[in-house]
């Protein structure tokens, strides 16, 4: 019978011989490095499908993640200093097509029609008076309808108006809007205060209908319009102003017959059929082009007949009722402003 006696080998017998392990590629040595040391963790959150495991394990993932990060924010950054340079460029393009624009129109129309120009050595000082009287009140006027405006929508009641009945509102609000205009012409000017008020309530009628359009406009486009309005009225005002005496008071019953043509026009989608595709577009261009001639030309015509006015009540015939004069100035640049903010949103529309 024989047995065998193993002997385990101590602590400092196994750190003796750990030299003698390492040379190895296996044994206690390299059991207790890969018991220590554990397998890197590889991801691919972080990293692209094309990365290999080996580049993968040669980057720590936190240098990896801190690049993309940083990466991330530079790309961001730029983006953020592009973006309002884009803006600001397209923004300056803008307004340089919108000067050449007004530029243009401005030497059309002394070309085409100023080409006579007042005898009498420029503007008297009783004329120029009672034009600037006329546009400080027709800008005001513009003031009041666009608060009133803003102020209909801040309340709701631009939506209120809107859901009610359009045949009940758009009938009174034509008779108001008729039977205030024509009270206020009717008012001796030297009573302010009925002649004011009287003003005040056509005002606020003009806004009750040009809210709505302001409800759907976004602010840029509206902004636009009025810029486009302001240009196009300018333009044609110097031209009236600046023209021979009583040239284009002529105009007035070919212009009344041209409004006619244009309201007629506007009222075509309400008889004709959904099927008369192209008589709606003819009739529908004919609303927006033609009302801005038409409304254009009724600028030029006013700018005369106040400058007229303004010789008649320099004579004695007549009394200054500048309130009076700026109705119709305010009427040509509201007809002209919603044509220009309607021609604004369908070129929008066709963008998208």
């Amino acid at each position: 019978m024989s047995f065998t006696l193993t002997i385990r080998a101590g602590p400092a017998r196994l750190a003796s011989r750990i030299p003698e392990f390492a040379k190895t590629s296996s044994g206690p040595a390299a059991a207790i490095r890969a018991f220590h040391k554990s397998a890197p963790k590889t991801t691919n959150f972080f990293t692209s499908r094309t990365t290999t495991p080996s580049l993968i394990a040669q980057k720590p993932a936190t240098n990896s993640l801190l690049a993309r990060l940083q990466g991330a924010r530079r790309g961001y950054q730029y983006q953020s200093h592009s973006q309002p340079q884009q803006d600001n460029g397209l923004l300056m393009r803008k307004l340089l097509v919108g000067g050449a624009m007004v530029g243009g129109t401005w030497v059309t129309l002394q070309f085409m029609f100023n080409r006579e120009t007042r005898a009498d050595g420029g503007m008297p000082a009783y004329e120029s008076s009672y034009l600037n009287k006329t546009f400080m009140h027709t800008g005001l006027g513009i003031g009041i309808i666009g608060l009133s405006a803003y102020q209909m929508l801040q309340t709701g009641f631009t939506y209120r108006l809107m859901a009610t009945n359009p045949w009940v509102v758009a009938i009174g609000g034509l008779a108001l809007s008729f039977g205030s205009m024509l009270a206020t012409r009717a008012i001796d000017p030297e009573n302010y205060i009925p002649k004011y008020a009287c003003w005040a309530v056509f005002n606020a009628t003009q806004a009750a209908f040009v809210a709505p359009l302001l409800a759907m406009a976004p602010p840029a486009l509206l902004a636009r319009a009025g810029l486009y309005t302001l240009a196009m009225m300018g333009a044609i005002s110097f031209v009236g102003a600046t023209a021979k005496q009583e040239k284009y008071l002529y105009i007035g019953g070919p212009l009344l017959a041209g409004a006619a043509i244009v309201a007629v026009s506007g009222f075509a989608p309400l008889v004709l059929p959904a099927t008369a595709v192209r008589t709606l577009a003819f009739t529908e261009n004919l609303w927006l082009y033609g009302g801005l001639a038409v409304f254009g030309g009724f600028t030029l015509y006013d700018v005369q007949k106040v400058l007229y006015h303004a010789r008649l009540a320099q004579a004695g015939v007549i009394k200054e009722d500048p309130v009076n004069e700026s109705i119709s100035l305010e009427l040509d640049f509201l007809n002209i402003f919603v044509r220009m903010v309607q021609i604004l949103m369908m070129q929008q529309n066709r963008r998208k």
